[in-house]
């Protein structure tokens, strides 16, 4: 998610888990990425709060909202900070918009290039070993840290690092993309399996905008 800029993405996100000591050797990878992909391919929603830090471009801003997922691959951020934007990936289309601007950006799923788009992996069916190269997972204090370069976004992203629990929850995302620009997500009050709708995941957009056909403008 943003600041919304031309073609760029002041966000977007993937995950990894286990229940051992944080004196876990690097063999053990394998065992962790499949944690993860077990606990996330059990889920049926998720929703949680968010704050998004984005530098780069010559800004530095933080906003919040709520994100809402629900499987397969439905996706809602609405954010409070700024109060009204929201970017909503309905599984047919991204919708991205901010009040007062004169337009709605609409995109094609199979066509999304956003920094959150990843995340929705997670409702889907994952396997981040085939979502990620150059995997590596390290120990912190009582989670984890997983860094990698997402297979399909490698033009954009140079590394996504990854917080998470033994528990298999994500914690914090920071994707730092090629040209320096650094996007970080922290979750908190992370709820699973909650009785979210498909409704959840409709976009109107507000009448008399137009709506512009192309990549996200984030």
């Amino acid at each position: 998610m943003n600041p919304i800029q031309p073609k760029r993405l002041a966000p977007f996100c993937l995950i990894l888990a286990l229940l051992f000591a944080a004196t876990i050797a690097p063999a053990q990878s394998p065992t962790l990425i499949r944690r993860v992909d077990d606990h996330y391919n059990h889920l049926r929603t998720l929703r949680a709060r968010y704050t998004e830090h984005y530098t780069g471009m010559g800004l530095d801003r933080t906003e919040s909202g709520t994100l809402l997922l629900r499987k397969p691959g439905l996706m809602r951020w609405s954010y409070d900070t700024p109060a009204g934007k929201v970017f909503v990936l309905d599984g047919r289309f991204a919708w991205f918009y901010t009040p007062g601007d004169a337009q709605v950006s609409r995109t094609p799923a199979k066509q999304l290039d956003d920094l959150r788009s990843p995340l929705r992996l997670l409702l889907g069916h994952t396997q981040l070993a085939k979502e990620l190269d150059q995997i590596a997972t390290t120990p912190s204090g009582a989670n984890f840290i997983v860094t990698g370069v997402p297979k399909e976004m490698a033009h954009r992203v140079r590394l996504l690092t990854l917080t998470i629990t033994p528990a298999g929850e994500i914690l914090s995302m920071k994707i730092e993309e090629t040209d320096g620009a650094t996007t970080e997500f922290a979750f908190t009050q992370i709820e699973e399996d909650l009785p979210i709708t498909p409704a959840a995941f409709t976009f109107t957009p507000p009448p008399g905008l137009s709506i512009v056909d192309g990549q996200s403008p984030m």
